[in-house]
């Protein structure tokens, strides 16, 4: 069986806009980029948009471990996002972790 990698953690932030607000809701995302790619603990933070469809907006993160992520969700800008814009923005969201399945 492959090994896991249980130290470091994935991400799926998967967030569906409001309607009408899907653009809107991409600005709010990524502003929260450049300050994320700057975590010392960030491996990886892209953003991306389903093809089937568009209000469904994503975050694909990878941390080096448990407490790089939860250092990140206890950001000013993160409790921001969740607390202020996102009862605006979003109508339903979901956050999973997962540990990577090693080759």
């Amino acid at each position: 069986m492959p090994d896991k990698n249980t130290t470091q953690v994935v991400c799926v932030a998967e967030f569906f806009a409001k309607e009408g607000k899907t653009d809107e809701l991409i600005e709010a995302l990524h502003v929260l980029m450049k300050p994320t790619h700057k975590e010392p603990g960030c491996l990886r933070y892209e953003l991306n948009q389903r093809t089937d469809n568009p209000r469904g907006i994503t975050f694909i993160e990878k941390w080096k471990d448990r407490k790089a992520f939860d250092e990140h969700c206890a950001t000013s800008y993160i409790t921001d996002f969740f607390d202020n814009v996102r009862p605006g923005l979003v109508d339903q969201f979901e956050v999973k972790l997962y540990e990577e399945i090693l080759p």
